[in-house]
């Protein structure tokens, strides 16, 4: 039951992820398209424009939700390939916690920026 809801979960982690690049992939690649709707406000990676996107509630919470998504999704799916090497069960212990430490730190860290720079009132030279 335990692997089949992880397993769940990491699908689900997929399926977030393809949600999200989508949308990312056309607000940063699609430029030309986003001009022809009228969503374009320029460069997508101008320095201003970057902050004015951060600043957006919308982005802040897809930054924060890609973050989760990507991290669950690729330290998962290491777990899979390194359980794969039949590994004793005090050694997957000790992978089940670096794996889980290090994307729980690894996510405080990204959601911080994203949170910072939220909240942040000016562009920093």
């Amino acid at each position: 039951m335990r692997e089949s809801t992880l397993w769940f979960w990491h699908l689900l982690a997929g399926a977030v992820i393809l949600i999200l690049l989508a949308v990312h992939m056309t607000i940063m690649h699609l430029d030309d398209l986003m001009l022809l709707l009228g969503l374009s406000h320029g460069d997508p990676i101008d320095k201003e424009i970057v902050f004015a996107r951060s600043q957006q509630f919308f982005f802040m919470l897809t930054y924060i939700l890609l973050l989760g998504a990507a991290l669950y999704h690729g330290l998962y799916g290491l777990r899979t390939i390194l359980f794969e090497l039949t590994l004793s069960r005090t050694l997957e212990k000790v992978v089940n916690i670096i794996l889980i430490v290090s994307g729980l730190a690894l996510f405080a860290y990204g959601a911080y920026a994203a949170i910072v720079i939220y909240l942040m009132k000016e562009v920093q030279p």
